[in-house]
């Protein structure tokens, strides 16, 4: 039995099980396995984890209880009481890996805390899928999640990426890809390379290679699908900064309210450049 500060805990285990991002048939034995036997599964969407389970012509014996954003401090309370009791909790999400932009972490983070064994069923993911196609060096990379939804926000966050030397991986709704791509394109410029994936696995499964410049002209008219965009690391000494898109993300932080002196000082940090030379390339254009 698993220790945790002395203590004996019982034998529960939670279980992470990564769900198919796309085709039922990349599911492997153990996910069959663990599906049929765990005497509770917590899934994001119940509705969709029985019909996986028919797909894969699995019977699920135990309880089945609803995971997801909006009940999972609550519901992760309750499965923590099921782990101690010594029972198997298999978690799953829509696609993909619990705990990566998906509910898990907590549930996750309470049983570690409590000693309980946490284990995973490794399974496909759309992060590691998209850097593989994209065609960019996957050697080095860092996961980004979703790009805020506020376009300040969303701004910041990209300018302090800027002179990230990874590649980037991000997910993005389709209704916000081409506004992203823009933001991105500001950020990092116009010829950052990068790929969107879109529908990986999937019947109508796409990538697109380019700059994020010409990626977001091609985005502009609507896009629809799972999207993962995987963007290109700063390659040091291979250019200059983006001085133009700087320049007007301080205009954006005056225009909404910053002190000019401010909104240099916080743009030149997050981007890594002096900010005198920022300072006077603002000024010069005033």
């Amino acid at each position: 039995m698993p220790c945790h500060n002395g203590q004996v805990t019982e034998d529960g285990r939670l279980v992470l099980a990564g769900a198919p991002i796309g085709q039922a048939g990349d599911v492997s034995p153990r996910l069959r396995e663990v599906l049929g036997s765990a005497d509770v599964v917590a899934a994001e969407d119940t509705r969709r984890l029985r019909r996986l389970a028919s797909d894969l012509g699995v019977e699920i014996a135990g309880r089945v209880v609803s995971y997801y954003d909006q009940n999972e401090a609550a519901r992760a309370q309750e499965l923590l009481e099921t782990l101690k009791e010594g029972r198997t909790v298999v978690v799953i999400t829509d696609a993909g890996m619990p705990g990566v932009s998906d509910p898990g972490y907590r549930l996750t983070r309470l049983a570690v805390d409590a000693g309980i064994t946490v284990t995973a069923l490794p399974g496909p993911s759309a992060v590691t899928t998209a850097l593989a196609v994209s065609g960019l060096a996957s050697d080095r990379f860092c996961f980004e999640g979703f790009p805020p939804r506020k376009p300040g926000e969303r701004a910041r966050r990209l300018t302090a990426l800027a002179r990230e030397e990874r590649t980037m991986v991000f997910f993005e709704s389709p209704h916000r890809l081409a506004s992203s791509l823009e933001a991105m394109a500001a950020a990092f410029g116009a010829d950052r390379p990068a790929a969107v994936c879109r529908e990986l696995t999937k019947t109508y499964e796409e990538v697109r290679r380019g700059g994020l410049g010409e990626l977001a002209a091609w985005a502009a008219p609507g896009v629809k699908g799972e999207i993962t965009v995987v963007v290109a690391g700063h390659a040091p000494g291979a250019g200059e900064p983006d001085l133009d898109g700087l320049v007007a993300e301080v205009d954006r932080r005056v225009a909404e309210g910053a002190q000019r002196k401010l909104a240099i000082a916080d743009v030149a940090k997050e981007a890594g450049v002096p900010k005198r030379e920022l300072y006077e390339l603002v000024h010069k254009r005033l």
